[in-house]
């Protein structure tokens, strides 16, 4: 199966990327480790260029596109450590599935709404005025008092919520809260897949011009190999995130292990590579005033959001299993 971009998806990544670059970055990154706030784009910039409302139905105000498209869109936001993520856009989309007021709302930017994963810290939750959560099996829409947390990355909008008033909006919806957080988990690993790619093009970038010894380090074995192997490993990784986003639309039955697949992958191929550019930069990798400790940062975070990698790796494990038991021939991770 041939998962390459043609001419207009292609043209839609550059669309994003250049977006992205302009509204987002780094600098703009760096001022919420000091102070909580909301961060760049935001939602309101999301909303109006139509990124945040990709899978949403036309008739909830929407594009009504398939995920991939979503994830292209992601990936070129996790290149800037844009916020918040477009995992809770992706994951509000399939919960208010059929609540057409609601979506229009969020779809216009009128309604900034956030997912909460039990009593611990959730994402995006600092600028968001409403909370979707789950109470019992019954899905349930409140407001609350928000605790941001502490600041290991300002992006992520990271705080506990305690509700203090709520309404159920569907009931019996395990099923659907199960495939929002897949869908979120896919979209997370293509920002995680954006903001590995931008560093791995960091530290090439530095060993091709410090020079160390009469030589670019770049040329140093120890230095060429384990640029190789985050290179490769961010390309599998593309793989990855690509078969699930596809999965979502085309092959639902597929979208556990997929996503699980590329959400374990991503915790341990960005770390890893965000790693590798503090070492290749040497005294300069742990300043503050470069940008590797806010890409290191994010890595740290995302790989404990929507579970870590031991949880989905378990997933994997578990979902080969049963497809085994049953018959099935389980879909294998490259």
């Amino acid at each position: 199966m041939n998962f390459d971009m043609d001419d207009e998806l292609r043209s839609f990544s550059r669309h994003a990327r250049d977006f992205f670059a302009e509204h987002a970055g780094p600098a703009r990154a760096r001022p919420l480790l000091d102070e909580p706030g909301e961060p760049a784009p935001g939602r309101r910039s999301l909303a109006e260029y139509g990124f945040s409302s990709l899978t949403i139905p036309e008739q909830g105000g929407g594009v009504g596109s398939e995920l991939l498209n979503l994830a292209l869109v992601a990936e070129q936001a996790g290149r800037q450590l844009a916020g918040p993520s477009l995992a809770t856009a992706a994951r509000v989309a399939v919960l208010l599935e059929g609540d057409d007021a609601r979506l229009n709302a969020v779809s216009e930017g009128r309604s900034a709404i956030a997912v909460l994963d039990g009593p611990g810290p959730s994402m995006d939750v600092v600028d968001a005025t409403h909370f979707l959560a789950m109470d019992g099996d019954d899905l349930v829409l409140g407001v609350g008092r928000v605790t941001p947390g502490e600041a290991i990355d300002g992006t992520r909008g990271l705080g506990t919520v305690e509700l203090t008033s709520s309404e159920v909006i569907a009931t019996g919806a395990r099923e659907r809260w199960d495939r929002a957080r897949s869908v979120a988990c896919v979209i997370l690993a293509a920002e995680g897949l954006g903001a590995a790619d931008r560093v791995v093009e960091m530290s090439i970038e530095h060993a091709k011009t410090r020079q160390a010894f009469g030589r670019e380090i770049g040329a140093f074995q120890s230095v060429k190999h384990r640029l190789v192997d985050d290179w490769v490993a961010v390309d599998q990784l593309r793989s990855l995130v690509w078969w699930a986003a596809w999965a979502a639309d085309h092959a639902p039955d597929q979208l556990p292990i997929a996503a699980s697949s590329a959400k374990a992958y991503c915790a341990g191929t960005f770390e890893t590579a965000a790693e590798t550019l503090i070492h290749v930069l040497g005294g300069l990798g742990f300043s503050w005033e470069h940008d590797a400790h806010l890409y290191w940062r994010r890595a740290k975070v995302d790989r404990i959001l929507l579970g870590d990698e031991s949880e989905h790796l378990a997933a994997v494990a578990r979902l080969s299993i049963d497809a085994h038991r049953a018959g099935a021939e389980a879909p294998v991770p490259v």
